[in-house]
């Protein structure tokens, strides 16, 4: 895990008993670094949906949506649906 902090430059790694995570917590490394690659070398499968909804997510928060009900809302709606809770 730390070798993806070292090639994205960015993030870091958290861990728990069970597993370790790679966190990214500034918006504009999501939105300049992780995103991009991710459009680049695209995911398959299932999770290229929950990606998809992932980046719906990001944009509302680059417009500042999260700051509104109706946007808090519509981000709580996208999550709701994603991972385990998506219907196919």
């Amino acid at each position: 895990m730390e070798i993806l902090v070292a090639y994205f430059g960015c993030g870091k790694v958290n861990q728990d008993s069970k597993a370790a995570y790679f966190v990214v917590q500034r918006l504009s490394d999501l939105t300049n670094i992780i995103i991009p690659f991710f459009d680049k070398y695209s995911l398959v499968g299932i999770k290229v949906k929950d990606y998809e909804d992932f980046k719906r997510v990001a944009n509302l928060m680059c417009t500042k949506a999260h700051l509104t009900p109706e946007g808090l809302e519509t981000i709580r709606n996208i999550k709701n649906g994603m991972n385990t809770n998506r219907k196919l």
